[in-house]
């Protein structure tokens, strides 16, 4: 009687452990989107793109150079498919990430070559803009396939 209560506890613990563990996973993908590249290309140059912001060549140097490393991640980063949703997320990674993973990844290269090519050629808010579109661009790429837009701000 003691042992069946021992495995059932086990039982419980590993099951809450695998949760956990891909609670972890979801973050983690959910963190890289909306912070790590978030930042640098919605907070920074998206604003200053629509006089949210005052023009800083600096801050947009080191928001391309911030989102060009932190997109070079993503396909290491959605390695793993959590399934499962990260509670209170706006947006998912869809099913078919892991479905279709090969072309998935065969995205980001594109995306980090348009923000390589970019370097350099931004030099006021009229540059910017051109330069925000055609990043976004390229990013539509993905997300159009491989993002399912769970809630509505």
């Amino acid at each position: 009687m003691i042992l069946r209560g021992v495995v059932a506890v086990g039982a419980v613990l590993l099951g809450v452990s695998a949760v956990v563990a891909q609670q972890d996973i979801a973050k983690q993908q959910d963190d890289l989107m909306r912070a790590t590249i978030g930042k640098p290309f919605y907070a920074v140059m998206m604003k200053m793109s629509r006089g949210q912001i005052p023009f800083d060549q600096a801050a947009v140097e080191t928001a391309l150079n911030d989102l060009e490393k932190a997109v070079q991640t993503i396909p290491a980063t959605f390695q793993t498919n959590p399934k499962m949703d990260l509670p209170g997320a706006e947006y998912i990674a869809s099913p078919k990430v892991w479905e279709n993973k090969a072309d998935f990844d065969s995205k980001t290269p594109a995306v980090i070559k348009q923000i390589t090519d970019l370097k350099g050629k931004i030099k006021d808010v009229d540059s910017l803009k051109v330069a925000w579109k055609e990043i976004d661009s390229k990013c539509d790429g993905c997300h159009d396939t491989y993002r399912i837009h769970l809630k509505k701000k």
